[in-house]
């Protein structure tokens, strides 16, 4: 995964450190305490991933999907919705952010307490990234589908990787990680059996 460049110091603070350091998912959460406002993920390989804050659009869009997806979490009753700040430590070592996830009750349940404060040693049964066309970097399409591939490898069952300036997603399913269905003119998702119930109304989305 490439590394983004140096955050300027003035823009982040007091964040600093070598940015060729490799750490554990241990050292990585306590980094990450140590700097609450550093927005940061961890490669498989140990390297710090710095992310930029999200423009204005997307942040509004990833606030419709978080009601969505809490509207059907409260409806079903059996997953919990995670935000963009939640962080995953994925079994290879890694640990990413998704825009938006859910977690089925019973995995998140059976974590202890000290797990459930830090981050989750799990990987999100469903994850959702958004893309704009002026990202670049961790936040570019290509980063984007990177992650995708690493949440199939790790567990997920489906990811739904969010084009809206194309009003377009692509479909990452459990299986088939390497050959994601593109849906083009998409209006709406549904879960299937997996999430039996979801239906993802993309219109308010698009239309932010």
């Amino acid at each position: 995964m490439t590394l983004a460049p140096p955050i300027p110091s003035a823009v982040l603070q007091p964040l600093q450190l070598p940015w060729d350091l490799r750490l554990t998912a241990d050292q990585f959460e306590r980094v990450c305490q140590a700097n609450p406002d550093a927005v940061l993920e961890l490669s498989a390989d140990g390297h710090l991933i710095a992310m930029t804050p999200t423009g204005g659009e997307t942040g509004a869009r990833n606030n419709e999907l978080l009601f969505q997806l809490t509207q059907f979490s409260k409806a079903a009753g059996t997953w919990t919705v995670f935000d963009s700040s939640s962080g995953f430590r994925l079994p290879d070592g890694s640990v990413l952010s998704p825009d938006a996830s859910l977690v089925r009750l019973e995995r998140w349940q059976a974590l202890s307490p000290e797990q459930r404060r830090g981050f989750a040693p799990l990987c999100p049964d469903l994850v959702v990234e958004l893309s704009s066309a002026s990202d670049e970097g961790p936040r570019g399409l290509t980063a984007l589908r990177r992650k995708m591939d690493a949440y199939l490898a790790n567990g997920a069952q489906l990811g739904w990787l969010l084009l809206p300036e194309e009003r377009a997603v692509e479909i990452w399913r459990a299986g088939a990680a390497a050959n994601p269905e593109r849906l083009d003119g998409a209006t709406s998702l549904d879960g299937g059996e997996l999430f039996a119930g979801l239906t993802l109304d993309l219109g308010p989305i698009w239309e932010v």
